[in-house]
């Protein structure tokens, strides 16, 4: 008999049609971002890296979706999305922020497609890794659109996970927003530890993720979230992730690590209020992935979500993402293939940057440099660990 096939290093979700998830020409979701991701990815040869296969995916059937969205949300998604002009704004429906397009259902559904399929390769062994950087749509809840997001594809990996025997999950959400639709799935459920970092809800949608933000009766610990300070910058925002969420991941011992990588951070994003470079961003995906072989045996599902400057920042980000879920990190250095600076000045009208850096340095100091209470940063760090840490056994004061 012929020995199994080798697993992939990396499945990697894209295809265009993933394009025709589009809110419309002046909605801050354009596709276009994934479409210069996907360009960038192969112009620097991560698309035909030994070991990384690109993949594309069906959308997912209703009862996939009913996993974890209501029947009637669904129902009205397709309503919504075989007539736009009758989408009532119910639901999350028909707003600004989600409004009705012609096939929205189809565009959303084949988003959790591939975030499931991605899953289960990984976990069954099919593939070590896998990235998603169409996914990531944390704010969909399990009856109403929010925040751009229809379905919620994170949680539906998560849940395909445990359906095929997974016995915990973590799921690590790095975009500037909280990921408040992915926690309230989850909020009773003990079998999955969700973990915020964002910027706080007092200066950004939508509101919520504060560290007293704990986990529903039977699950206390399980959701953690850390609101940082607005104007937030590179050390500080990886400090805060690094003093967090490898300690609690490490502790709970995930058989999958789900990671949401929303590059709305970043300092020219123009919907969050947090300083961040693509350097920084980088780091953190690497600690990441460190962390997923460290803590659930390799198992990693990368996943994209927010990020709305869509040429300096979103097509580096996820092919920094890309390049470090294939075991092939690019140095920051490295230029930008000419063939794409010209596609981007075509299409986008503009120029683009000249490399994968914004120069920043990605050093920080861990927590073990000490806790400085006049440091807004280091406060909010502390109010997590402190709510946190001691439902997970750790000691907020010096784990």
């Amino acid at each position: 008999m012929d020995p199994p096939p080798a697993p992939d290093a990396v499945q990697v979700v894209w295809d265009p049609v993933f394009n025709r998830y589009d809110f419309g020409r002046w909605h801050p979701m354009a596709p276009v971002r994934l479409d210069l991701t996907a360009r960038l990815c192969e112009a620097l040869g991560l698309f035909s890296a030994p070991g990384l296969r690109v993949v594309s995916a069906r959308p997912a059937d209703d009862d996939l979706l009913r996993t974890v969205h209501d029947p009637e949300y669904v129902r009205a998604v397709q309503a919504a999305s075989a007539d736009p002009r009758d989408a009532q704004q119910v639901f999350g429906l028909g707003t600004e922020d989600d409004p009705a397009f012609p096939g929205m259902h189809e565009a959303a559904a084949r988003i959790v497609g591939g975030s499931v399929d991605l899953g289960r390769a990984v976990l069954a062994g099919r593939a070590l890794h896998g990235v998603n950087f169409c996914g990531g749509m944390h704010h969909a809840k399990p009856g109403c659109a929010s925040g751009f997001c229809v379905y919620n594809d994170a949680a539906a990996a998560i849940r395909a996970a445990l359906d095929d025997g997974a016995q915990r999950v973590a799921y690590v959400d790095l975009d500037c927003h909280h990921g408040d639709g992915t926690e309230a799935v989850f909020w009773d459920d003990p079998r999955v530890l969700t973990v915020s970092v964002h910027e706080s809800g007092t200066t950004l949608f939508p509101g919520t993720g504060f560290a007293d933000e704990l986990g529903g009766p039977g699950a206390l610990g399980s959701a953690v979230n850390l609101a940082l300070p607005a104007g937030t910058r590179d050390a500080g925002w990886l400090r805060a992730v690094h003093s967090v969420v490898p300690q609690l991941v490490s502790s709970f011992e995930p058989d999958l690590l789900v990671t949401q990588h929303g590059c709305d951070t970043h300092a020219l994003d123009p919907l969050g209020h947090l300083v961040i470079s693509v350097d920084a961003q980088r780091v953190a995906a690497a600690s990441m992935h460190a962390l997923a072989h460290a803590a659930a045996g390799g198992r990693w599902l990368a996943l994209g979500g927010g990020g709305y400057e869509v040429v300096d920042v979103v097509p580096r980000t996820w092919a920094h993402l890309v390049a470090e879920a294939a075991h092939r990190p690019l140095d920051p250095a490295t230029p930008l293939p000419a063939s794409w600076r010209a596609h981007v000045e075509e299409a986008v009208g503009r120029d683009a940057p000249r490399t994968m850096t914004d120069g920043g340095s990605g050093e920080f100091q861990d927590w073990s440099s000490g806790y400085d209470p006049d440091d807004a940063v280091d406060r909010a760090v502390l109010a997590t660990r402190r709510a946190a840490f001691p439902l997970h056994g750790l000691d907020p004061e010096f784990d």
